[in-house]
């Protein structure tokens, strides 16, 4: 698997996860802070499981989620793509992003989903986009407005044996044209 970039922005370039950036992710998911939203830290198990499902996702969707790096200096600063997720019993197709948290209220995470939402519409020709969104994470979901999309809906999600409410957002190409 190459790093092959996928999306460029002004600052910020977004290429497929490899096993090398292991130690850069793992930064990111064992950060406590960072993944209260899913019940904590991983351990390293976990890390690896998360990268290999990236990976897995390249091959059969085509999408994942991506490695963000700073254009300048190559700096890796978090996680951004595109995946598909279960919502109302149907596969839809989410963007998502997870940030170190000392780039969190700098605007990269809004800057990398708005470049995957258009590269979704433009380049994969999908014609809605969602982020669904623990209930809690309130700068996540001010990035997902941000990103033009507005919440339609909630459920719960079950994860480590947690019933977490989500929020559901959605942008429609048709609006996102207007």
């Amino acid at each position: 698997m190459n790093k092959s970039i996928i999306i460029e922005t002004e600052r910020l370039i977004l290429h497929r996860l490899v096993q090398t950036d292991f130690d850069n992710l793992r930064n990111i998911l064992r950060d406590e802070e960072v993944m209260y939203a899913y019940e904590g830290a991983f351990d390293d198990t976990e890390v690896q499981e998360w990268l290999d499902r990236q990976i897995n996702r390249y091959e059969n969707d085509g999408i994942g989620l991506y490695a963000v790096t700073l254009k300048a200096s190559s700096e890796f600063i978090g996680q951004c793509g595109l995946t598909m997720q279960d919502y109302n019993n149907s596969k839809v197709m989410e963007v998502g992003y997870l940030f170190r948290k000392e780039f969190w209220h700098q605007g990269y995470a809004t800057e990398a989903a708005i470049a995957c939402k258009e590269y979704a519409f433009n380049k994969l020709g999908v014609d809605k986009i969602y982020s669904i969104i623990r209930n809690t994470n309130t700068a996540s979901q001010k990035v997902a407005e941000r990103n033009g999309m507005v919440m339609i809906d909630q459920f719960v999600k079950h994860f480590k044996g947690v019933e977490m409410p989500h929020f559901v957002f959605l942008v429609k190409k048709e609006d996102y044209e207007k």
